[in-house]
């Protein structure tokens, strides 16, 4: 055995296209570079071009549950326009095949998911009816609308119905079948699993399905998504499997851990131990290879009193480091290496949810505010007091904004919004074809409202309480070209200009490489063809 290679990656691949060009150097150092300086110059910019490219197109993981069981909800063109022009979503999952859904995100480029009810999947067991459930939920919109999954159920076995489970697989066959014969070869079919698949799960490598099931009914489905190719869905929440001791494992804080002695294998969060215990017990009935999307998972930011674990802290927390995980692509420890397709529950709060906690699992409010940002706005709001680059630092007591209380009823935010415009502050952004007029909603346009007077009247905590319905926040509410008023930004603006001038000075920096590079890939592409 050779000596190991100690070269750092970037340099390897450096010298490895180097290599790869050799046959070529002397041809293209005649013809296009007047010095081996300016050749060596012109490969590191190359270098660019494929080191920078690849961060800025690669696949996103993180979807979102995308729930309806609510009755204030914005219309489904209005949602799907807003994933596109203000999140990072690429994905979506619905729990039906809702044709209003699914004519809305015709032409986005974010795949959906769509589900087919529990009580349906008997009939679709039949090779008739699942052709013609494709042929009214499928053909009509596929591809203008991209539909990448179609889950059969939710959590089928979680119901013990016999019916059900047994008509499970045929019908996952049937809809598979359906969807050959209509030439459709891009949409996979599957259905998600609870975790009380399991019978055991910790640590990670006792993960095994129950007795009974796992030859009987999980051996047979394995086998179908590995002849398919396509993937085994689960919804992990740990919120459902912490105790107060391992809340922060829950969460992905620091903690100790839990050591698996038959793995040699450490885990620092729930949600890893939880995917790896699902894997071994696939791998125990021999298809250890079969891929797995997470199909729902989150963490409630409001409950009954009391309701241990449940605060928007701990949903903060929960989602915004899932986030950060799942597109690291470390992986799980039985798993590494890997970026699993991961949806998010839910979209929105839905409040004809049956329980407090259920009514709060949601990303944004139904009028698009966030409850809270996990890393997927386009433009985040700031978070916290923020110092100006180069300048003096505000102080925490001067970087504040008020907006409503997530409580606070549209009635009570409309004499808000007619109380200032009235005052004599300039509500003109909110009026149409102002700045900040869309989304057109009473909270959106009494957030600007309330905090215009707020900043114009003193920025005293009594300028933002509005009869009990306003709250201060260290969170600017800015979005897009909607600009919510503070006072001391004009502080910093030389400072922050300058900032932006060398931020882009580097985008042109590195623009030009890009465009020197594809220049070059395209000389050396003739010049291969010459040869």
């Amino acid at each position: 055995m050779g000596p190991t290679s100690t070269s750092p990656p970037l340099f390897s691949f450096f010298s490895l296209f180097r290599k790869k060009l050799k046959p070529l150097h002397s041809v293209i150092s005649l013809f296009l570079f007047p010095s081996p300086m300016a050749y060596s110059l012109f490969l590191s910019l190359l270098l660019l071009f494929f080191f920078f490219i690849p961060l800025s197109s690669a696949a996103y993981s993180i979807g979102v549950n995308y729930g309806t069981v609510a009755n204030n909800l914005p219309p489904p063109t209005q949602v799907a326009a807003f994933l596109k022009s203000r999140t990072s979503i690429d994905r979506v999952k619905i729990f039906d095949a809702n044709p209003d859904i699914l004519r809305a995100f015709a032409g986005t480029g974010i795949a959906l998911t769509v589900s087919i009810a529990n009580g349906d999947i008997p009939a679709l067991a039949k090779l008739p009816a699942a052709q013609s459930w494709v042929a009214n939920n499928i053909l009509p919109f596929h591809p203008t609308t991209l539909i990448n999954h179609i889950a059969v159920g939710n959590e089928i076995l979680a119901t013990s119905d016999k019916n059900l489970i047994a008509h499970l697989l045929p019908a996952m066959k049937a809809i598979h079948s359906a969807l050959k014969l209509a030439n459709i070869s891009d949409v996979k079919v599957s259905t998600p699993h609870s975790l009380g698949i399991l019978s055991a799960s910790e640590p990670p490598s006792t993960g095994r399905f129950r007795r009974g099931y796992d030859r009987a009914i999980f051996a047979p489905i394995l086998d179908f998504h590995n002849q398919t190719k396509t993937p085994f869905m689960v919804n992990p929440y740990p919120f459902f499997g912490f105790r107060p001791a391992t809340l922060d494992y829950a969460l992905f804080k620091p903690n100790a851990g839990v050591f698996d002695n038959a793995t040699g294998k450490h885990y620092t969060n729930m949600f890893d131990a939880q995917l790896d215990a699902v894997h071994s017990a696939m791998k125990k009935v021999g298809f250890g290879d079969v891929d797995i999307v997470v199909a729902e998972t989150g963490w409630p930011s409001a409950g009954d009193p009391n309701q241990p674990g449940v605060s928007m802290e701990n949903a903060i927390s929960y989602n915004r480091n899932l986030v950060k995980h799942v597109n690291s692509g470390k992986g799980t420890p039985l798993m590494p290496n890997r970026t699993f397709e991961t949806y998010i529950f839910s979209l929105f709060n839905e409040n004809l949810k049956p329980t407090t906690s259920e009514r709060n699992y949601g990303l944004f409010q139904p009028d698009f505010t966030p409850v809270y940002d996990v890393g997927i706005l386009r433009n985040p709001p700031t978070m916290g007091p923020t110092s100006p680059v180069g300048g003096p630092k505000p102080s925490d007591e001067g970087r504040r904004w008020c907006v409503p209380k997530t409580d606070a009823s549209d009635e009570a935010l409309q004499k808000n919004i007619d109380y200032v415009c009235s005052s004599g502050v300039d509500c003109g952004p909110i009026q149409e074809g102002g700045a900040c007029y869309d989304p057109n909603t009473v909270r959106s346009h009494a957030s600007y409202a309330m905090n215009a007077y707020f900043q114009t009247a003193g920025r005293h905590d009594f300028n933002c309480d509005f009869n009990h319905t306003a709250i201060l926040t260290f969170t600017d509410p800015s979005y897009e070209a909607c600009s919510y008023p503070f006072d001391e930004e004009k502080l910093a603006e030389k400072s922050v200009a300058s900032a932006a001038t060398i931020r882009c000075s580097m985008v042109g920096a590195v623009a030009v490489a890009v465009a020197v590079a594809r220049a070059f890939i395209a000389v050396v592409a003739g010049g291969v063809l010459l040869i």
